[in-house]
């Protein structure tokens, strides 16, 4: 049995392109362009998103940069920014969380700025981590979730060809307070990949 490596001394780009996009880690003073982002977006994130119930101020979206920027050097949570490659403009947030670098796993998570929602961006941006992971993390198991009531966040795993694993009844609660159902999907090597 060999030692894993520790996950700091692994290598890999800092960014990578799609079709449209250019999705990279965070970078320091990005922050004022997050809070943009996210005050114009604050009511369709605020069903579903923790970092929704208010309104960050501008040092706690640079502070929450800062931090993302650190977890993504220390290989601990991979937080991506998506931007369109043409005109430069922040189009939203994703990333790879509850890695598992032992076993390759890992979560896609993802919102986007409600001005660029329904132009399939997600679906591409989706599609490209998807990639990255598979190719350049080696990932075995790549999982999406998202509260069984999210039609929106469902319908991008779907696009992006992950199956339904399962629902999780009545798991997690939801910023509304309530006990939502989860929707597992997942893409695992030698199934979907």
């Amino acid at each position: 049995m060999t030692n894993p490596i520790d996950p700091i001394l692994l290598s890999f780009p800092e960014s990578f392109e799609t079709e449209r996009l250019l999705i990279r880690a965070p970078l320091w003073g990005e922050g004022a362009s997050l809070n943009e982002a996210i005050g114009e977006s604050l009511n369709e994130l605020k069903p579903w998103m923790p970092f929704a119930k208010i309104m960050p101020t501008l040092d706690e979206s640079e502070k929450f940069t800062r931090e993302a920027r650190l977890a993504f050097l220390k290989r601990d949570h991979l937080h991506m920014r998506i931007f369109n490659k043409n005109t430069g403009a922040f189009i939203g947030c994703s990333g790879l969380h509850q890695i598992n670098w032992e076993t390759r796993n890992f979560e896609i998570g993802y919102w986007i700025r409600s001005t660029c929602a329904g132009n399939g961006y997600m679906t591409e941006a989706v599609n490209g981590i998807t990639d990255f992971a598979i190719h350049t993390l080696e990932a075995n198991r790549i999982e999406i979730r998202c509260s069984g009531r999210n039609t929106k966040s469902a319908a991008v795993a779907e696009r992006a060809g992950f199956t339904l694993d399962g629902i999780l009844r009545s798991n997690c609660r939801g910023q509304d307070g309530e006990l939502h159902d989860s929707k597992v999907y997942a893409k695992v090597r030698g199934a979907e990949f």
